[in-house]
C-alpha cells in the first residue's frame, strides 16, 4: 500500500502538469481538481510517514498558509498601494529617460540593472522593487507587458546565482553543506555563476521574447482606453494653481497633459493660439485630455468642474479655488449614452445626471468632431462616452441602467497622490527590513499591506482586487502535491534511482545527469527543498568518486536555482505571473529551454572549471 500512495502521487502530479500545459481548463479548475484528488487519495487510504505521522488533510492543506504564499499576496497588495498613489510614477519617468526614445532599450537597461542588483541583494525584494517601475515604463512606452516581467524574474534568478547572498536557496544549501564540513564563501559561486548568468541572459533577452505570445492584460487595456481624448473644463477660482500661468508659443506649458481648447473670460470666448495671456481668477478653461490626465488633475485638487456644480459663495472652494481632493474610494468610470436615452438632446448642465445617480460629469468624448464650446453647452448624443466620477457605491448603482450604459471594467480609483510619500516609505521599509534580514520578508510584507490600508493609501476593495486567486490556488495545491511526493518517498526514490543509474559512470557524466535531475525536480518541489534533499546525496557521491566536493555543491545550488519551467518553481515567478498575465504553458514554453541551456552549459564548462 505504501508503494501505491507513491505511484498514485506521481500519476496525479503528471496529470496535473499535462492539464496545466494543455490550457484546456482554467488554472483554477486544474488546481482545485488536483487538490481534490490528493485529498481523496489520502483521505480514503490513510498514509503514515516514516517518522510515524499521518499524512492527512491538515498537512496537505498547510500550503495555503505557507509563508511564501502569504508573502506574494501581501506584496501584491503593497504594489497596488504604490499604483493607487502614483508613488512610482516619478522614479519610473526618471529611469525611463535612461534609454532615450527606445522603449526596448529602456526595458533592457532596467532589467539588466535588476539582475546586477540581485547578486548583492536577495533576488525576491529586487523583483518586488522593479515590478511597479517596469509596469509604469512599459505603459508609458507602449511596450508589451508579456515581454517584460518573465525576463525580469529569470534574469534576477540568474543574477542571484552569482553570490552566496543572491538567493535564499544559496544560503540554505551553503548552511547544509557547512554541516558536512564544506564551506561556501561569498564569491565562491561567482565564476561559474557568472558564466551561467551570461549565457542564460543572452537567451532571455534575445531569444525568449520570440517564444512568448501576447495575452490580453489590464495594462494593455488601460493603454488603449486611456489614449482617447475627453473634453472638460476648469473654473479658475481664487487661489487656483493655474493662476499666473503665462502663454508661450500659443499654449500654456504649465498645464501638463491637458490641452487648452478655449478660454472664457467674462463670457468672452478666446480661441487658441493664446498670445500674451495670463490666466486669472474668474477664467474658465475648456481643455481636452486623456482619462489619465483628468484623473491626475483630480488627484492634485485642480478643481475640474461639472457644469451644474457651481461653487456657492461662502463654500471652501470659493476661497481656495480647490475642491477637496477625492478619497481612496473615489472612482472615475466611463458610460455610454444609449440610443433612445432620456439624456439625448439635453445639455449636460440640464441633464440631471448628478441628481439621479449622485455622480459628476467631468468630460465627454464623441466619435465625430465636436465644436469648441463650454462643457455646460454640449448637447448629448447617443454614442457619446461620459467620464463620470463618484464613490464606488454610486458607480455600482448605475448597473443595468438603460439610459447610460456603464462600462464597469473602466472603473478605476483616482490616485491618492498626496499619500505617495507614505506609500513609498512603506515600500522602502519592506525592502530594507527584508534585504538586511532585520525581519523575515513575510513579516515585513504583511505589515506593509496592513499599513497601506491603515494610512488610507488603499481601500479594502482595492486590496481585494490585488488578491490573485490563480496564484493562491496554484501555490496551495502545488505545495500539497510536493508534500505528498516528499512524504511518500517519491523525492528520495528519484535521488536514489539517479545514483543507481550513474554507478560506474565518469565524474563529468555523473555531475551532468545529477544537475539535470535536480533542475527538473526543483520545478515541482520548492528550490529550497531540492537543495536540502540533494546536498547530502551530492556530497556522498563526491566522496565515493574522490571528486571535488565544491563542484557537487555548486551543481546542487545552480540546479536548484534553475526553476524556470513552472510558476511554482520560485517565488519571483509567482510575483510576475499576475502583472504579465502568464499561463502555466508560458513558463514551460519559455523556461524549459532555459533549463536545458543551463544544464548543457554547466555540463560543458564545469569539468574544465573545477578540474574534474
Amino acid at each position: 500500500m505504501q508503494d501505491f500512495h507513491l505511484w498514485a502521487t506521481f500519476v496525479i502530479i503528471g496529470a496535473t502538469i499535462v492539464a496545466y500545459a494543455s490550457e484546456r481548463f482554467s488554472m483554477e479548475a486544474v488546481s482545485l481538481g488536483s487538490l481534490c484528488l490528493v485529498l481523496l487519495l489520502f483521505g480514503f487510504l490513510p498514509f503514515t510517514t516514516a517518522d510515524g505521522n499521518d499524512l492527512g488533510p491538515a498537512r496537505l492543506l498547510a500550503g495555503f498558509s505557507d509563508p511564501a504564499l502569504a508573502t506574494v499576496i501581501a506584496l501584491l497588495i503593497v504594489g497596488q498601494g504604490l499604483f493607487a498613489t502614483d508613488a512610482i510614477d516619478g522614479p519610473a519617468r526618471y529611469i525611463g529617460k535612461l534609454g532615450g526614445a527606445s522603449g526596448r532599450r529602456t526595458i533592457f537597461i532596467v532589467i539588466i540593472a535588476a539582475a546586477l542588483l540581485s547578486a548583492f541583494l536577495n533576488n525576491t525584494p529586487v523583483v518586488v522593487i522593479f515590478i511597479p517601475i517596469l509596469t509604469v515604463i512599459a505603459a508609458q512606452r507602449s511596450y508589451p507587458g508579456y515581454r517584460v516581467f518573465m525576463p525580469l524574474s529569470f534574469l534576477c534568478i540568474l543574477g542571484g546565482m552569482t553570490t552566496l547572498l543572491g538567493s535564499s536557496t544559496n544560503l540554505i544549501a551553503a548552511g547544509v553543506a557547512a554541516d558536512f564540513g564544506v564551506h561556501i564563501m561569498f564569491f565562491d559561486l561567482t565564476g561559474m555563476g557568472s558564466i551561467l548568468a551570461v549565457v542564460g541572459g543572452l537567451y532571455v533577452l534575445f531569444i525568449m521574447p520570440a517564444l512568448m505570445r501576447e495575452r490580453p492584460s489590464v495594462m494593455a487595456r488601460d493603454n488603449t482606453t486611456q489614449g482617447a481624448q475627453f473634453i472638460g473644463e476648469f473654473p479658475i477660482g481664487v487661489g487656483h494653481p493655474f493662476i499666473g500661468l503665462q502663454s508661450r508659443a500659443g499654449m500654456f506649458p504649465g498645464i501638463q497633459d491637458l490641452t487648452p481648447r478655449l478660454m472664457h473670460r467674462r463670457d468672452v470666448p478666446i480661441l487658441p493660439p493664446f498670445e500674451d495671456i495670463t490666466i486669472s481668477a474668474g477664467d474658465t478653461l475648456v481643455v481636452t485630455g486623456t482619462r489619465r490626465a483628468f484623473s491626475k488633475a483630480l488627484a492634485l485638487g485642480n478643481a475640474i468642474a461639472e457644469p451644474d456644480d457651481a461653487v456657492e459663495p461662502g463654500d471652501a472652494g470659493d476661497e481656495t479655488g480647490e475642491r477637496e481632493r477625492p478619497g481612496p474610494d473615489y472612482h472615475l468610470v466611463e458610460a455610454v449614452v444609449a440610443p433612445g436615452s432620456r439624456f439625448a438632446g439635453r445639455t449636460i448642465q440640464l441633464s440631471g445626471i448628478r441628481a439621479r445617480y449622485g455622480v459628476s460629469v467631468f468630460g465627454v468624448q464623441r466619435k465625430s468632431r465636436m465644436a469648441r464650446m463650454p462643457l455646460s453647452e454640449i448637447r448629448l448624443e447617443p454614442g457619446d462616452t461620459l467620464l463620470l466620477g463618484g464613490n464606488y457605491e454610486q458607480v455600482l448603482r448605475m448597473r443595468g441602467d438603460h439610459d447610460l450604459l456603464l462600462l464597469e471594467h473602466s472603473a478605476e480609483p483616482v490616485p491618492q497622490s498626496r499619500k505617495a510619500t507614505i506609500a513609498f516609505a512603506i515600500f522602502a521599509a519592506i525592502i530594507v527590513l527584508s534585504a538586511f534580514n532585520i525581519l523575515p520578508i513575510v513579516v515585513s510584507a504583511i505589515t506593509g499591506a496592513v499599513l497601506m490600508l491603515a494610512t488610507g493609501c488603499l481601500t479594502i476593495y482595492q486590496a481585494g482586487r490585488a488578491f490573485d486567486r490563480q496564484v493562491f490556488l496554484l501555490v496551495g495545491s502545488s505545495i500539497a502535491l510536493a508534500t505528498a511526493m516528499q512524504d511518500t518517498g517519491g523525492a528520495t526514490l528519484i535521488a536514489n534511482g539517479t545514483i543507481q543509474v550513474l554507478d560506474g559512470a565518469p565524474v563529468s557524466v555523473v555531475l551532468s545527469v545529477l544537475f539535470l535531475v535536480m533542475a527538473l525536480v526543483t520545478n515541482v518541489l520548492s528550490n529550497n527543498a531540492t537543495a536540502v534533499l540533494f546536498i547530502p546525496i551530492a556530497l556522498g557521491i563526491a566522496a565515493q568518486l574522490g571528486a571535488s566536493q565544491e563542484a557537487f555543491v555548486a551543481a546542487v545550488i545552480f540546479a536548484a536555482n534553475a526553476s524556470f519551467a513552472t510558476p511554482i518553481g520560485y517565488q519571483t515567478n509567482l510575483l510576475v505571473m499576475g502583472p504579465g498575465h502568464y499561463s502555466f504553458r508560458d513558463y514551460l514554453r519559455a523556461g524549459l529551454p532555459l533549463v536545458i541551456i543551463m544544464w548543457l552549459t554547466f555540463s560543458l564548462i564545469a569539468p574544465w572549471y573545477y578540474g574534474l
